[in-house]
């Protein structure tokens, strides 16, 4: 395959990711739902503290940038905490405990029950992910999980489950920024 025809099958992929994932009522449900969640959260004095790692951890700062600065409009900031974006915590609570508590113990500090837990796992068998959702739960914070494949260990851990059933990382990644892009907008739209 040429270039061309490489780029044209990656592009001709994430569509048809997207349409799959589009195309299931309950996943536009479960987007809803997270949606609602959050905007319950915020207007209950609450913050969504989010996490993930490499991409994910990407998109755990987009969508936190995403809430605090603004997405589409003017409007009040939004608080939303990127739980992997803070090195000292993450080296230290890597260093002092162990890297799979990374996210937990960050959950054990920050999080209350008006809280939601954005956690963030295109295997969803990612240890520290697992472990912040756990962590998450014994806090009694709403676990919304974005994960990928069949949803693996973070699934059973969820409050509400966004799950993009591809096994291509890139491909869930790309639908998991347009579901992140999809609950800012409903979010923002509310407030």
């Amino acid at each position: 395959m040429d270039a061309k025809e490489i780029l044209k099958k990656i592009f001709s992929e994430s569509i048809e990711a997207q349409k799959r994932f589009a195309g299931d009522p309950a996943n536009i449900d479960a987007v809803d739902e997270a949606a609602e969640a959050i905007i319950e959260c915020f207007k209950k004095g609450g913050k969504v503290l989010v996490f993930g790692n490499g991409g994910s951890a990407a998109d755990a700062q987009h969508m936190a940038a995403e809430l605090v600065v603004r997405f589409e409009k003017e409007r009040k900031s939004l608080p939303c905490i990127a739980l992997n974006a803070d090195q000292a915590n993450l080296t230290a609570i890597g260093n002092d405990y162990d890297f799979s508590r990374v996210f937990s113990r960050q959950i054990e500090s920050f999080a209350s029950e008006k809280d939601v837990v954005v956690a963030i796992s295109t295997s969803g068998m990612s240890p520290n992910v697992i472990e912040g959702a756990v962590a998450a739960r014994a806090k009694k914070a709403k676990v919304v999980a974005l994960g990928g494949r069949d949803g693996g260990k973070l699934l059973p851990l969820s409050d509400i489950a966004i799950i993009v059933r591809e096994n291509n990382t890139a491909r869930i990644q790309e639908v998991h920024a347009t579901v992140i892009h999809a609950i800012c907008k409903l979010v923002e739209d509310a407030f």
